[in-house]
């Protein structure tokens, strides 16, 4: 409902007088800046849950933050790895892994350490130049793909939210599970580009369950707890992401005028 009114909201305000968007702006702004407060105090929380965890359940209770963590990056690496190449594919009808690799390799890895997807989009930019891409095209889809192009934000809202269901003992039927899914990939549409942000969208996806506020918030400690490393992967994958599907999107409509693609000077696809 939020979102739908969100929507209805931007659509009204369209023309709204300058000093009106101003105004909308500099909220959204402040509420931007509230986010960044509460996850940079988050640290202090987390400290608090995992000594409780600890305490409670040992130094065995890590080894299961672990898995978690590996969870995550497995699914990560299999969307990267598996999944895009495979879309790619589709659309260019060659080998896509010289493409998949070097979006990895220029955008993912500076996405990594920066964690921040707007942070990286000088990188992208510079990326599809070099690949010879019509900059009216990614100048566009660039910036676009850094703000709702969150594959692995969905990624991370549907996998904790699942690890909490299940630690519940809820069972889920597959209808349920791609309902999630979708709703993961539609919510991670808006989340917000600060590090961490997307942990904010799982208490949203636990209501599909009817969790409580209370564990919900709780999924989102652990979540912050294995944020370091998640985060940067996530981030790795959200923005190269963005360059490989608009590069892909390009080279589809130059495989259809008869073009040749080149990728680098090495690798001639």
């Amino acid at each position: 409902g939020i979102l739908v009114w969100a929507l209805l909201l931007g659509v009204a305000l369209k023309h709204a007088p300058a000093s009106t968007k101003t105004m909308i702006t500099d909220f959204s702004d402040g509420l931007s800046q509230i986010v960044r407060w509460v996850i940079h105090l988050a640290p202090f929380g987390i400290m608090g849950l995992v000594f409780n965890s600890i305490a409670t359940s040992g130094l065995a209770s890590l080894l299961q933050y672990g898995k978690l963590l590996g969870l995550l990056l497995g699914a990560m690496a299999f969307m990267a790895l598996v999944v895009n190449p495979i879309i790619a594919f589709i659309m260019m009808r060659q080998n896509p892994y010289p493409l998949v690799f070097r979006c990895l390799k220029r955008s993912g890895i500076t996405a990594f350490f920066t964690r921040s997807s707007a942070a990286n989009i000088p990188v992208n930019m510079e990326l599809c130049e070099e690949l010879g891409l019509d900059k009216d095209m990614y100048s566009v889809s660039i910036p676009l793909g850094a703000t709702i192009n969150m594959a692995g934000a969905a990624i991370t809202i549907s996998v904790l939210t699942l690890a909490a269901v299940h630690t519940l003992g809820i069972q889920v039927d597959f209808g349920t599970a791609l309902i999630l899914s979708i709703l993961s990939a539609v919510s991670a549409c808006g989340a917000s580009g600060v590090a961490g942000g997307s942990l904010l969208l799982i208490p949203l996806a636990c209501s599909l369950f009817g969790i409580p506020n209370e564990v919900a918030m709780q999924v989102v400690g652990v979540g912050f707890v294995i944020g370091v490393i998640q985060d940067s992967v996530e981030t790795g994958l959200n923005s190269s992401t963005d360059a490989l599907f608009t590069a892909v999107a390009e080279f589809a409509q130059w495989r259809r005028e008869g073009k040749k693609i080149v990728i680098n000077k090495e690798v001639n696809l």
